[in-house]
């Protein structure tokens, strides 16, 4: 993982400890281990039989598998874990020894996706699973632990504990997955595939950078190998014909919510690229089911002196660029 994504997501830690006031707990601990530490993730693995094991922070990010442990010191209200994985795999998540207490407040709650300043990644739009259903919580669970399985490269946890000594063990596992969809990335470069098999699913990648991202092939409305292909029609917009692939751009991280850059609707092969100055750049494939849609692409990071500057933003400044 490189340094500017975990600078990012830094940020992003930190106005989440802001909203919900625990910037004391980070400060009790900046001196022994700081947020950085939190995203030191570059430890090895021994033997195929080695299982990683460390203490889980009530703020922290995991990018690796192993069994995370969590002990309350003192009432710990608003914590939380994000967890990424590469953009090939989703997440298995189990809770283990757990020692909370339901009836006086405490849960813990896995989440299939992130939720970083009230915004969700995957949206709803994009999402294959309704909103209650993206949620597991321990407390309402039947069976003595509990489990969760993204749909895509990140998943969280929330949890709230408020007795000392009280806490749970966290085990993370990754899998593979032979068709990503929805997924953040851990580099503000690199390049990247999306395929959608014959299903009605939205697939987005997301970018948290201002980033130049170059679409290296576009295609779309493949029929099956025993169909003959369609006829071209026309229609009023990208948005009309049930398979594009549209550019956004914006702040958050809930595409629904994000400026539409650039839509298209038609197969080919070549370069077409685009600047987009947002904190959040994103590739989004709408596929309807009835064929096989494909868009490959590639991003790199824009230089300082690329960002657009406000009063020339053609996009009518929808995205703030200092």
């Amino acid at each position: 993982m490189s340094a500017a994504l975990r600078t990012q997501l830094l940020l992003f830690l930190i106005s989440l400890s802001a909203q919900r006031m625990l910037c004391r707990y980070i400060e009790d601990n900046e001196a022994s281990d700081g947020l950085y530490s939190l995203l030191s993730l570059d430890q090895k693995r021994g033997t195929e039989d080695f299982i990683f094991r460390r203490p889980l922070r009530c703020l922290d990010m995991l990018a690796t598998e192993g069994d995370f442990t969590f002990v309350a010191s003192r009432p710990q209200l608003a914590c939380a874990a994000f967890i990424i994985a590469e953009p090939s795999e989703v997440i298995s998540l189990e809770l283990s020894d757990v020692s909370i207490d339901c009836n006086a407040g405490d849960f813990i709650k896995m989440f299939d996706g992130w939720v970083l300043k009230g915004e969700k990644f995957p949206s709803s739009q994009d999402h294959p699973l309704p909103l209650h259903q993206r949620y597991t919580d321990y407390c309402s669970s039947i069976a003595p632990g509990a489990t969760s399985r993204s749909s895509q490269n990140v998943a969280m946890i929330f949890f709230r504990i408020h007795s000392p000594d009280s806490g749970f063990t966290l085990t993370v596992k990754k899998l593979h997955n032979p068709f990503p969809c929805n997924i953040m990335s851990q580099s503000p470069e690199g390049s990247f595939t999306m395929v959608m098999p014959h299903q009605r699913r939205n697939c987005s990648y997301s970018i948290i950078y201002p980033v130049e991202i170059r679409l290296t092939e576009l295609s779309l409305r493949q029929a099956k190998s025993n169909e003959l292909r369609p006829k071209w029609r026309v229609w009023s917009g990208c948005s009309g014909s049930g398979d594009y692939v549209e550019l956004l751009g914006g702040n958050g991280v809930d595409t629904s919510g994000m400026f539409p850059v650039a839509d298209l609707c038609f197969s080919h092969s070549g370069l077409a690229q685009m600047k987009i100055g947002c904190d959040n750049s994103v590739v989004r494939l709408v596929s309807s089911g009835n064929y096989i849609n494909r868009v490959s692409f590639k991003y790199r990071l824009l230089d300082h002196d690329e960002l657009p500057k406000t009063q020339e933003n053609s996009l009518e400044n929808f995205c703030t660029v200092e």
